[in-house]
């Protein structure tokens, strides 16, 4: 029997997977998805759709172990290797996960209340459906650790800093495949000044400088930075307090509203998906548009400040990847930077789009084949320990 390792990054409604065979560098067999977790949940592996009944993670995982079934004739799974949003302060290294590190990892949950407990409900169905496989985490904030502490902190009273409350930025591992990729086709780039757009439901943009993270639009929490699909970004904290003082807003409602009622679907009103904003004729749907592009722009400037100037600017991530329109949007006026688009290479989705001397290209994440080569470390350590 051969080696497979799975990879599984948990939603609040969602469980995407990854198969692949254990190599020494780790082959895919087939990705796929469950969304909308209830009863009429929809499974997609590569281009088949069905509707599935998966109310919880369990019960989402063992409909995707069925299907995968016909998949694993002579493959048996050692490794299973999950996304962890939050990693806080500990936690800058893939790690096995132990019953003591998810106790750990469990207290961070009130950093990400929208995606840790998910994570970590992944792991628990894993553990009980592969109780012989490794399992290893993955940290979306450990690609950001190490960054110059003006970067990491907040003006509060230092105390707080040493509690934990510092930006911890977030997407690490769509960076960290990113940033590989260039180190592996473009070396002179990766030691370089990069601005990496990684723009989805979530979004958020790094600072890259010899291929480490200087700077980050995400913050304490997932929230901070760019609208996303449902969070609000970038909020004045006299917003918060007068929500909850004036307005009489309870802690919990307002944490509601600003993780899954704000963003593109808050400032809308209509939806979270670009693509619908994109065909809608309503005012709002276009007002939600402008303000997206006005804040990436807005950003790219900031972190081209902190870099102390920029070569590159990539996007990556559902709508970076795959949304021309809005890429050529948020770089219009960026020719003081030397950012421009040449319209047809960017309507291909061609890997250099740019037309200045700033190069300005179009990288597809691959986060799972981060995760799979974790776990491949995790299995070859096990199976020759360091004596």
């Amino acid at each position: 029997m051969s080696g497979a390792i799975l990879t599984l990054n948990t939603g609040s409604s969602s469980l995407k997977f990854g198969l692949y065979r254990d190599a020494a560098e780790p082959e895919m067999l087939l990705t796929g998805q469950v969304d909308g977790l209830g009863q009429k949940a929809q499974l997609v592996i590569e281009k088949s759709t069905r509707t599935i009944d998966a109310p919880t993670h369990e019960s989402a995982l063992a409909q995707v172990i069925t299907a995968l079934r016909p998949h694993l004739s002579g493959l048996t799974i050692s490794g299973i290797g999950h996304r962890i949003v939050h990693g806080g302060p500990r936690f800058a290294e893939p790690m096995v996960l132990t019953p003591d590190v998810l106790t750990a990892l469990a207290e961070f949950s009130p950093l990400a209340p929208l995606h840790q407990p998910h994570n970590l409900a992944g792991v628990t169905a894993a553990r009980a459906a592969f109780p012989d496989a490794v399992q290893v985490g993955c940290f979306d904030t450990a690609f950001h650790r190490g960054h110059p502490w003006v970067n990491d902190t907040f003006a509060l009273p230092r105390n707080f800093y040493h509690e934990g409350v510092r930006r911890y930025g977030f997407h690490g591992l769509s960076y960290d495949y990113i940033t590989g990729v260039i180190a592996a086709e473009d070396p002179g780039l990766h030691k370089r000044k990069m601005v990496i757009a990684h723009l989805g439901n979530g979004a958020s943009m790094c600072a890259v400088r010899e291929g480490k993270s200087v700077g980050s639009t995400m913050g304490f929490s997932a929230l901070d930075g760019l609208p996303m699909g449902t969070r609000c970004g970038q909020i004045d904290p006299g917003v918060v307090l007068y929500l909850i003082e004036q307005r009489g807003m309870a802690p919990s409602d307002v944490l509601a509203m600003l993780y899954r009622e704000s963003g593109l679907l808050g400032l809308s009103g209509l939806t979270s998906d670009m693509r619908t904003l994109l065909a809608s004729d309503a005012r709002e749907a276009g007002e939600a548009i402008d303000y997206y592009v006005f804040r990436a722009r807005r950003e790219i400037g900031a972190l081209t400040a902190v870099l102390g100037g920029i070569d590159a600017l990539v996007f990556c991530g559902g709508i970076g990847e795959n949304a021309s329109v809005i890429r050529a949007r948020i770089v219009e006026g960026l020719e003081y930077l030397g950012i421009g688009i040449e319209p047809q290479a960017n309507l291909r989705n061609d890997r250099e789009i740019g037309s200045g001397p700033t190069r300005v290209m179009v990288i597809p994440t691959d986060e799972e084949r981060i995760i799979a080569r974790a776990v491949n470390v995790a299995l070859s350590e096990r199976l020759n320990p360091v004596s």
